[in-house]
């Protein structure tokens, strides 16, 4: 009988771990097809019993068959007619496409993650303003994380209400306007060398792709605006920084490959080495200037001294802030500094290059606004002298074309928040907890509800009594986003392209090239798919002089 009792018990034990194993395999079994089917009908019947409905969910894939074959087949030929700005079906191609059958509001599915658009102003009130503190910017992509950086725009709670009160200061108007010299000067060089080009070609005028040029610019002033006096070591680290973002916008176009960023390839072995290398530089920088706080505070408190970024996230548990509310701030960690610096990098550089691009290019297609302009700058800043930050404010018409160009080609065509609790919106609707909600600025921006009939067409005179009037509703123009979350970069990028642009109005007269394609396209900005070649003639054999020099 013991025998027996003792050669059963490990057939029992046996027959236990697998009764344990059946189980926990039918458990995980059933979480994931809650997740990949069960969970997903629910949804489609919890928004359809609100009136919303979408292209159906498939089973893993959801709607990203349909979508990308709908941006595919966009993305194959450029717009027709050439001169048209209807370039949301192109952009937004299923946003467009599925919006004709569903109207504004409709469910899409990323594979198994469903998120709700929303294009109605008042709704986009309730989630950047009055009900803000329900909704959060949702988690990025690791390689988008990548490129864009730790930083600000993907910190959440408390450590991004501490960083944005420390940065703010910065990015007031009156600290900005001490770049402008910087700013002019470097365009004024770049300038130089087009008009180089153009007398050594022997037609008097030079073709640049003004995408690639205007890159020069914007750099120069954001690793200012970062660095301050630290600018030559910010820009060799800046300079590694901009290797670091080619590699990564290639496994980015690749970020359907399951683990792509992690494979030993030759190229990611590259771009950690960079990493590496980016870090280590910034972190001496960093050092350095923190031996030499007590310099920084002294220059923080005199008026005339350039606050930079990096200054005050080194300073920040000593220096109180414009912002309100402005509590003594806490130390930033040196790792927090090195991604901070990565993202004011990407979201500096890239955001404005992509302004200026698509104002110049809009202004080499509408000659009459070209010129309207240029009369403009010439009547409030000569044609002899470099603006100034005092000429800047004065020059309406150019700040005019500047939103009209945020409106049709906004940087960043759409934007994306996660539910953190449960929410009833004022229309009724329940968005459950989790649910992601994508906000397509770009449609907002060319909806003829809020624009009228010529929301396609380039009209700077719609925004003649300011952005707020522009349109039939005052949150139908949100380029730099909305709320808490606002761009804190948006005041810099104005100035850079305003007074770019208004260098390149005095000197020059541009029309469109005939090698240019216009095919607006979207990979996280938005910029010109085959570049952005643009003619420039020199309007006379001089430049403007800089004041400050002389």
């Amino acid at each position: 009988m013991g025998e027996e009792m003792g050669a059963g018990w490990p057939t029992w034990r046996a027959a236990a771990a697998l009764a344990v194993a059946a189980w926990l395999a039918l458990h995980v079994a059933a979480r994931v097809a809650d997740a990949l089917w069960w969970r997903p009908r629910r949804l489609e019947a919890h928004f359809a019993a609100q009136g919303v409905r979408g292209p159906p969910y498939r089973f893993l894939l959801g709607s990203v068959r349909e979508m990308v074959a709908l941006m595919a087949e966009a993305s194959s030929k450029p717009m027709s007619p050439p001169t048209s700005h209807n370039a949301l079906p192109r952009v937004l191609a299923f946003y467009h496409y599925w919006r004709k059958i569903y109207g504004p509001t409709f469910l899409i599915w990323f594979g198994p993650t469903p998120r709700l658009t929303v294009a109605e102003p008042e709704l986009v009130r309730e989630i950047f303003l009055t009900r803000a503190d329900a909704f959060d910017r949702y988690e990025a992509h690791p390689v988008v994380r990548q490129l864009e950086g730790d930083g600000l725009v993907s910190l959440h709670g408390d450590k991004w209400a501490l960083h944005r009160r420390v940065l703010t200061d910065a990015f007031y108007p009156d600290n900005l306007n001490r770049l402008v010299p910087h700013v002019g000067r470097s365009v004024a060089a770049l300038a130089e060398k087009w008009c180089a080009m153009a007398a050594a070609g022997g037609s008097g005028e030079v073709e640049v792709d003004v995408a690639e040029w205007f890159q020069a610019v914007t750099e120069e002033a954001i690793t200012r605006a970062t660095f301050g006096r630290s600018y030559d070591d910010g820009r060799a680290v800046f300079a590694m920084q901009g290797r670091l973002m080619a590699f990564a916008s290639e496994a980015f176009r690749k970020v359907l490959v399951p683990g792509y960023r992690f494979l030993p390839t030759r190229k990611n072995w590259q771009s950690w080495k960079l990493d590496r290398e980016i870090r280590q530089s910034l972190t001496r920088l960093i050092a350095r200037r923190s031996d030499e706080a007590e310099a920084e505070n002294k220059a923080a408190g005199d008026g005339g001294a350039f606050r930079d970024l990096l200054g005050a996230m080194i300073n920040a548990a000593d220096r109180k802030t414009r912002a309100p509310p402005s509590p003594p701030a806490a130390a930033i960690p040196v790792e927090d500094m090195l991604e901070e610096c990565k993202t004011f990098f990407f979201a500096g550089k890239q955001t404005t290059t992509n302004l200026l691009t698509w104002a110049t290019v809009l202004l080499a297609m509408h000659p009459e606004w070209q010129e309207r302009a240029r009369r403009e700058v010439l009547d409030v800043c000569g044609a002899d002298e470099l603006p100034s930050k005092d000429h800047l404010p004065k020059l309406k018409t150019l700040g005019m074309i500047m939103n009209e160009t945020l409106r049709l080609y906004p940087p960043a065509v759409a934007t994306i928040r996660r539910a953190m609790t449960d929410v009833q919106l004022s229309d009724g609707r329940v968005i459950p907890r989790d649910m992601e909600l994508l906000v397509p600025i770009m449609a907002i921006h060319h909806d003829p509800r809020f624009w009228g009939p010529d929301a396609a067409q380039f009209n700077p005179a719609r925004f003649a009594g300011g952005p707020a009037r522009a349109a039939k509703h005052p949150l139908a123009f949100i380029p730099f986003g909305l709320g808490a979350r606002m761009c804190i970069g948006q005041n810099l990028a104005r100035l850079e392209a305003k007074l770019t642009m208004a260098i390149l109005l005095q000197l020059f007269e541009m029309r469109a090239s005939p090698n240019y394609v216009h095919a607006p396209t979207v990979l996280m900005l938005l910029y010109p798919q085959y570049g952005a070649p643009v003619i420039f003639r020199p309007r006379s054999a001089h430049r403007p002089s800089d004041p400050a020099a002389s």
